[in-house]
């Protein structure tokens, strides 16, 4: 007698109590991801004091760019705790090609900064793991943005594959992004700027503030397009 064993998708199979508790726990996951994405990007601009310095707008960019335009574009999906929850499918597509496009203009002007810091300070370039991750996380923000591009003008670029496996590769490589641009935020805070100005238990807890959105991005885009099928045995 042949078995087969199909996943179901997640939160189902619970009794009603605890169906209500997952979904409270969830909405209040990402309400905390949204909160903790704003709250790390206030603090980073805080500390940076943009316009004391050509490289204190480097902070204040990159973290506007990937702690809270990535981390929005990626979380208005949500279908728990979304800001947009009351707009359609396809305005949350639109406001997502909004937030990327702000990444990537954030990204290119706060790696600008940091290149005419660099340069006017007469100090060498990619010395640092920071910096190397920070080259990395550019070239595949780069390359997210290339697929979602792939996805928009499918038609017209006459392309072999077809759409969903596009959007597949879109959510894969944005879920890349997301993390390489986490442990580069990390990174930055053993950077000797973010050691001298925070100091104590408060350094220790700002390291783990970037670690808790990646966590609800990693687990939403892998319920969304990464769900197990079904299998036979």
């Amino acid at each position: 007698m042949p078995s087969d064993v199909e996943y179901s998708p997640v939160g189902e199979g619970l009794g009603m109590w605890d169906f209500w508790l997952y979904v409270c726990l969830r909405r209040a996951a990402v309400m905390a991801a949204h909160i903790t994405g704003l709250g790390l990007t206030l603090i980073l601009s805080l500390l940076s004091r943009p316009g004391t310095s050509l490289f204190s707008w480097h902070p204040v960019c990159m973290s506007v760019g990937y702690c809270l335009c990535m981390t929005e574009g990626i979380l208005l999906f949500s279908a728990e705790g979304s800001l947009f929850c009351c707009k359609s499918r396809k305005s949350k597509v639109r406001l997502h090609w909004l937030c990327q496009a702000l990444v990537l203009v954030a990204a290119a002007t706060g790696l600008g900064f940091i290149l005419a810091s660099k340069n006017v300070s007469e100090l060498p370039h990619l010395v640092s793991w920071h910096s190397l991750l920070g080259c990395c996380t550019l070239a595949s923000t780069a390359l997210q943005a290339g697929f979602g591009l792939c996805m928009i003008f499918h038609k017209q670029l006459r392309l072999s594959s077809p759409p969903p496996r596009l959007k597949l590769y879109h959510a894969t490589c944005g879920l890349v992004v997301y993390l390489l641009a986490t442990v580069t935020v990390t990174s930055a805070m053993f950077s000797d700027w973010y050691q001298a100005t925070v100091k104590g238990a408060a350094w220790w807890v700002f390291l783990l503030l970037p670690l808790f959105p990646s966590l609800v991005v990693m687990n939403q885009i892998t319920n969304a397009y990464l769900r197990r099928k079904k299998i036979t045995s």
